[in-house]
Parts: structure tokens; C-alpha cells; sequence
């Protein structure tokens, strides 16, 4: 009799806490690629063909009982960040953005700034003139927009001129790390950077579910985690030749305006690039249903994935993306574990599917 497949809840939660505690925005990934092929290398009952590529894709194939119509699924695991773009006469930094995002999304975060020897300096990120007690109401920061020229890092360090600053060693291009502030309250999960840890975390616990079960996916399936996809171009390159289906695992914006919520698994119709594939979005759906998954069909005006950076850059093959619905995405994220849970299940039905 097969052993049941079930998820672990708690590795779930267990990885994608160690997930967001290594750093890993766009341009400097290593880290959190490493730590990704650590965590698949730990399934000793799978044998991967794992390789981490030039560009900083990992990709890892597992062999299934078919090889008829392999398929991929892909997370990645590059996130929002920021470089030194200036400093400032007074010793602050100037900041240039890796991703998109509101500037006040960053406003009063800690943040770590790592120099090029590999050394770190903690700061703040502040609105410039942000004393309070001291501007009058025609000019305290609450009246004034947050831009790249008034947002700024105060170092924790005795600086007050550029050349001090220099003499930190902090240069242009030094990478700023945010503070994630991860937070599990009442089956909630905040931070920055779920997008897309959180989908990682999702992917590693359907193969676990699979591996502990003694299970093998229907078809060959590469794990693919991009390293990209914040400035469009990580699902780019990284993917078999022959590969025929590929399912983007990213968060699902929640908002006024969408179908998505923070409780169960969404998949993207249409997003900035268009629809996507029609006959996968069907048997995702299908598959959802027949599995008692709730499945929240939706469309994301200024959203893209790497399936789509797959098409984007000629790839020929049916593409999807699903993930749970997440609050107050590219800032302080927050889903809940129901929504983990779905996406976990939906993953781990279509890795059985024929």
C-alpha cells in the first residue's frame, strides 16, 4: 500500500525562515542559491542532476517514470535591494533600486550595507530632514513625496562628510540589504522578500512531501531557480531544450481591485506580457478542483514572471504561474499558511499528474 502523501507544515515554515535569513538581491544571489542547493542536496533519496550556471540559474532535473513531455518548475530567489548610488556630503547614502518599489515602502527599515571586501555597517533608512522637533509644518517630511534624492541611509558610524564615509570603506555599487523583519503570528506570515521565498519554500515541500512518501513525479521535472527575475530576465535562460510545460511559482498580489486573497492559491490568467498558456491554466484548474483546492483565477496589470521571460526570450513551451495570495507585495509582505499550504498541494498534484 503507497504511503500517504502529507505536508509538513512545519518544514515549511522551518525553510522559508532559513530562506529569509540569507540575503539575495538581484546581482548578488550566490548566497541564497548555495543555500537552495544545500536544502535539495538533503533529499538523499533523489538523485539530482544539479548545476549552478554561469549566469546563477540552479537548476536540478529529477527523473520521473516518464520523460515523454518534461516539465519545469520555476521560483526564484532574487529579491528587492538597493546599491549605494551616491554619497552624500553629510555621509549619508544615496540609494539606487534594485527592483521596483515605493519609495516609502523602505522608509525607517534597518538595513545592512556590505562593502566590496565583504564587511558589513548597519544604517537606516530615513526621509532627509527627519527630525520632527525641528521643521516646521510647511516643510516636515510628511508633506513632502519620498524620492531617490530624499530618502537616504544614516550609517551607524561616526561620519559626517563623504570622505569619511570613504574611509569606512563604503564605495558606489555597495549592495543594501533590508531588514525582512519576519514575523509568524496567528497563522500569518510577515515579511519583506515572501516574494519569493515563500514560493521556494512551497516548491521544496512538495518535493519533500514527495520524497518521504517514496513518490516520483510523473514526468522528469527541472527545478529552476532564477536568480533574475526582479529586473524581468531570470527565467531568461536555465531550462532543458525539450522542455514542453513550465509552472511559475510567484506570489499573487492581493488588493482592492483582485480576485486573489491571502488565504488560498491563485493562478495568473493574464499579466503585463499578456495571457498565459490556456490548456495549462486549464488542468492547473482541474487539478485544483479535483483535489478540493481552492484556486482563485486572476489577472495582474503590472506583474511578470519568469515563465513569461521564458517566452519572452523565444522559449516554446506551455507556461503558467501560480502562487499564494500575498498583502502589500514589493513592501512588508504578508500571507498565511492556508495559502502556502494550497500552493503546496496544487504543486504536488501536478508533479502526479500524467
Amino acid at each position: 500500500m503507497p504511503t500517504p502523501i502529507s505536508i509538513d507544515t512545519n518544514y515549511l515554515l522551518e525553510t522559508l525562515q532559513r530562506l529569509l535569513a540569507v540575503p539575495s538581491p538581484t546581482g548578488h544571489t550566490e548566497r541564497g542559491a548555495n543555500e537552495c542547493k544545500e536544502i535539495l542536496c538533503q533529499f538523499s533519496g533523489i538523485q539530482w542532476d544539479l548545476e549552478i550556471t554561469p549566469k546563477g540559474v540552479l537548476h536540478a532535473t529529477w527523473q520521473g517514470e516518464n520523460n515523454d513531455a518534461p516539465r519545469a518548475l520555476t521560483a526564484h530567489v532574487d529579491t528587492l535591494g538597493a546599491l549605494v548610488k551616491n554619497i552624500k556630503p553629510s555621509g549619508r547614502l544615496q540609494l539606487f533600486q534594485i527592483g521596483s518599489f515605493d519609495w516609502t515602502a523602505i522608509e525607517n527599515e534597518g538595513v545592512t550595507v556590505e562593502k566590496h571586501d565583504g564587511s558589513t555597517l548597519r544604517g537606516t533608512v530615513l526621509f532627509t530632514d527627519d527630525s520632527y522637533h525641528v521643521h516646521t509644518h510647511s516643510d516636515r517630511p510628511e508633506d513632502k513625496p519620498r524620492n531617490e534624492k530624499n530618502i537616504e541611509v544614516r550609517l551607524d558610524a561616526l561620519t559626517k562628510s563623504a570622505a569619511q564615509t570613504r574611509g569606512l570603506g563604503i564605495e558606489i555599487g555597495d549592495f543594501v540589504h533590508f531588514d525582512t523583519r519576519t514575523a509568524l503570528s496567528n497563522g500569518f506570515v510577515t515579511s519583506r522578500f515572501l516574494d519569493d521565498k515563500a514560493c521556494i519554500a512551497c516548491v521544496f515541500t512538495a518535493i519533500k512531501a514527495l520524497h518521504d512518501a517514496g513518490s516520483t513525479p510523473a514526468q522528469r521535472v527541472t527545478i529552476h531557480i532564477s536568480n533574475y527575475e526582479e529586473v524581468c530576465h531570470g527565467g531568461a535562460t536555465g531550462f532543458p531544450d525539450d522542455v514542453v510545460e513550465i509552472v511559475a511559482v510567484d506570489v499573487a498580489p492581493t488588493a482592492r481591485s483582485q480576485n486573489s486573497d491571502e488565504f488560498s492559491c491563485s493562478i495568473c490568467i493574464a499579466d503585463a506580457d499578456g495571457p498565459y498558456s490556456f490548456d495549462l491554466n486549464r488542468k492547473l484548474r482541474a487539478l485544483a478542483k479535483e483535489n478540493e483546492i481552492t484556486l482563485n483565477p486572476d489577472i495582474y496589470p503590472q506583474y511578470a514572471s519568469d515563465a513569461k521571460a521564458f517566452w519572452n526570450a523565444g522559449g516554446d513551451a506551455r507556461v503558467a504561474c501560480i502562487g499564494p495570495g500575498t498583502d502589500a507585495t514589493h513592501c512588508y509582505e504578508r500571507t498565511h499558511i492556508e495559502a502556502l499550504e494550497a500552493t503546496t498541494k496544487l504543486l504536488i498534484a501536478y508533479l502526479l499528474s500524467e
